[in-house]
């Protein structure tokens, strides 16, 4: 019987680990796209937000984004910050530089009330790889393109446990949502932890206005895709260039 109380009390251990993370804080996770708007819920305010302090780090220390219900104003993310009514942190056209570790701490007469409420923020964002062999302005029709779209990610988990433990999985699609790896014309290739995932292909007359999606699934679910639409146009000199453009594909609920 003591045994088994001994494996209950285990269990109970285990499980709460799970729930608040190995250090009692509450732990989420949010997956976002680069030029999206996000909300980072804070699950431990009070009844106003006059208690309410949003830190973030990555790197090096915490920076304080937001001070008793007060944004800071000498933070390079000033302008796309705001506190909502529920004292989540709101941040417009998010950037890859915005991944990384989110505090909501409460805080009256100078003495933290509760636990913390950390929030890990994961950025998908893709661009033209600097190992293409044509620059942005002079890709056009017979010309190799390589996009490289990439997970950034900094939390209590690294990108490759991500992928082996937790079921995170990076893929390019077509406009049908066709995974691309079944059509020999493009070489999708992964980095060595799974988390950047490049296509490669040589363009064709026919790719002007073609989208190519890059989508994060959790579990196999969807949970955020980036848009890379190829779009051709032809200067008054009748030579051909091509601009483009990355959009975030319409917004979906994270884990």
């Amino acid at each position: 019987m003591a045994d088994q109380c001994d494996l209950c009390l285990l269990g109970l251990i285990i499980l709460s680990s799970l729930l608040t993370g190995s250090s009692g804080v509450n732990e989420t996770d949010v997956f976002i796209s680069s030029g999206e708007n996000v909300r980072l819920p804070c699950n431990n305010h009070l009844s106003d937000c006059n208690s309410t302090t949003w830190t973030y780090s990555r790197h090096s220390a915490a920076v304080e984004l937001i001070t008793k219900g007060i944004k800071e104003k000498n933070t390079e993310r000033h302008e796309r910050l705001s506190l909502g009514s529920d004292c989540s942190l709101n941040i417009k056209n998010v950037t890859e530089e915005d991944s990384g570790s989110y505090t909501c701490r409460q805080y009256v007469n100078g003495e933290q009330q509760g636990t913390d409420e950390r929030v890990f923020l994961h950025v998908l964002h893709v661009s033209p790889s600097s190992s293409s062999s044509s620059s942005q302005t002079e890709i056009s029709p017979g010309r190799s393109v390589t996009l490289s779209c990439q997970l950034y990610s900094y939390s209590r988990l690294s990108c490759d446990v991500w992928v082996r433990s937790e079921g995170l999985h990076l893929l390019w699609v077509n406009q049908a949502g066709v995974d691309l790896k079944t059509d020999s014309r493009y070489q999708i290739l992964f980095s060595s932890d799974h988390c950047i995932i490049t296509l490669t292909t040589t363009l064709l007359n026919e790719d002007d206005n073609r989208e190519w999606r890059c989508q994060l699934t959790l579990r196999n679910q969807l949970q955020t895709s980036v848009r890379y639409t190829v779009k051709y146009s032809v200067s008054s000199s009748n030579s051909e260039k091509k601009s483009s453009q990355t959009t975030a594909a319409a917004p979906t609920q994270g884990s």
